[in-house]
């Protein structure tokens, strides 16, 4: 752990907060005591804050309604998902519009509302996201598609969800390799760590990369992302990572606590 001092240096030029949800915020279906004090003192005190999750089994306006069974109010625009990242990548690639999605109902509806359309003979392309309805029909026509030689995309790489019992969901890494086992074919990952999630959050915020800090719970996403982009990363342990994990990882943090709830007062400093 760091002491104030280190705290205190390392918070003072960061006015911009991209918050990763599951692990940070709340965990599973509850909240942590401390998320609606830590969102009100960024926003008291001139500072801005984007969630930002992988989890694209959910579209922004589900997290809005989350959020207020929480008592909190967030706007949709203060959500930022892997499914965002990966329709504005996909809008650059002009020969691509039809899809076959992998992915819940809202994910799926949510591509189509950004005006995609949906292709299940022939696709120009498949999308992967957190699918919650996989089953073996999806999976034998995504296989054949990219045996075809289809482009493959993933929303993100996480294998699983941690829930708030100490169990996990099978997240889309667990299905993209799957696919990757069944094919020899990897996907495209537009989610954290990688560019495209970062180009977005940059582009949402409008902040510079030296005044934001990257706040998660896991490792390979949140913190990696971090450390790719140059960006301060802080690594809370109320999720996913506990201290074993963190001490045999070779990524390594900026910052580590327990939670939301230790940056609070450094904030109020400042």
């Amino acid at each position: 752990m760091h002491t104030k001092n280190e705290l205190r240096n390392k918070l003072k030029t960061i006015t911009c907060f991209a918050l990763d949800l599951d692990g940070t915020t709340y965990l599973g279906n509850s909240v942590f005591p401390f998320t609606h004090d830590f969102l009100q003192i960024v926003q008291k005190t001139g500072r801005k804050f984007l969630f930002v999750t992988n989890n694209s089994s959910k579209v922004p306006i589900d997290y809005v309604m989350k959020f207020k069974g929480f008592g909190l109010s967030v706007k949709a625009e203060q959500i930022y998902t892997s499914a965002d990242a990966t329709i504005e990548f996909l809008k650059t690639r002009n020969n691509i519009q039809k899809l076959f999605i992998l992915g819940t109902e809202p994910l799926i509806a949510y591509f189509c509302e950004h005006g995609f359309t949906l292709e299940n003979e022939q696709p120009d392309a498949i999308v992967l996201g957190f699918d919650l309805d996989f089953n073996y029909d999806r999976f034998h026509k995504a296989t054949n598609f990219l045996r075809r030689g289809i482009p493959f995309f993933a929303t993100h790489p996480d294998f699983t969800c941690p829930m708030e019992n100490g169990e996990v969901l099978p997240d889309c890494g667990a299905m993209t390799a799957a696919l990757t086992a069944a094919t020899g074919i990897k996907p495209v990952v537009l989610g954290k760590p990688y560019q495209s999630m970062f180009d977005g959050i940059l582009q949402r915020m409008n902040c510079a990369p030296q005044n934001m800090a990257i706040v998660g719970d896991r490792l390979m996403t949140d913190i990696e992302f971090g450390k790719k982009n140059n960006v301060l990363s802080i690594l809370v342990l109320s999720g996913e990572t506990d201290l074993g994990m963190l001490n045999e990882s070779e990524i390594i943090p900026d910052i580590v606590v327990e939670s939301l709830e230790v940056l609070i007062p450094f904030l109020i400093e400042h």
